[in-house]
């Protein structure tokens, strides 16, 4: 019976590696559920991966002793002892109890990673629309200050204008002035500044009155 001893020990060793194994995957479940990061960022894609696949494999091997150790217990040239096939029996109730375990974790995990997955993708469009709404409010600021900038300058340039307005008047203010003061000192100017204005007065009326007989004949002729 040195292959059962072998065997048994071997289903021993991958039952005690799996069980190890299996712990820390089903750990990665509540990890990626209490952790909301982005999966790929923080790796816990591909550890998931890797662990699933190894915890996989050393499930196909305790499986595949447990094949063996049955074929054993069903020699009937070398018929097991009762203890062996005691021993035979309980390593295949543990492989069983292992293959639901698995799965059962499996969903869980995979359950985990979906939500994560979907509470990353929700995080990353709130992200986007928050950077999204940010540019706009930051353009829209700039468009504001530059509204700001131009009335401004708008007003500046209206205040240099006035200004320059205000130079103007005084500057003709002066020249009146300088003016008057000079009329006054000559009253001559006056007189023929007077005499200029009545006699503008007098060719006005003379060419009112022409132009108002040249309209009464032009009628008369026409009726």
């Amino acid at each position: 019976m040195s292959n059962y001893d072998s065997l048994h020990r071997q289903c021993r060793t991958l039952e005690s590696l799996f069980d190890t194994k299996l712990t820390a995957y089903s750990r990665l479940a509540s990890t990626i559920t209490r952790n909301h990061d982005d999966l790929e960022a923080n790796g816990s894609g591909e550890r998931w991966k890797d662990m699933e696949t190894e915890v996989d494999e050393l499930l196909q091997k305790l499986g595949e002793i447990n094949e063996q150790l049955s074929a054993l217990a069903s020699d009937p040239d070398h018929p097991p002892s009762q203890s062996m096939q005691r021993a035979i029996q309980r390593h295949r109730d543990v492989y069983q109890d292992y293959v639901k375990e698995f799965r059962r974790t499996k969903t869980n995990v995979q359950h985990a990673l979906d939500q994560a997955n979907l509470l990353s993708g929700v995080r990353n469009d709130i992200d986007a629309y928050k950077s999204s709404a940010a540019d706009s409010l930051l353009s829209e600021r700039g468009h504001i200050d530059n509204s700001h900038r131009m009335t401004d300058d708008m007003l500046a340039q209206a205040y240099e204008t006035r200004a320059e307005f205000g130079r103007q008047r005084t500057t003709i203010q002066g020249i009146n002035s300088r003016m008057q003061g000079v009329l006054n000192t000559m009253p001559g100017i006056n007189n023929l500044v007077a005499m200029i204005k009545s006699r503008r007065r007098r060719d006005s009326i003379i060419i009112g009155v022409i132009v108002g007989l040249c309209l009464v004949l032009l009628l008369t002729y026409m009726f």
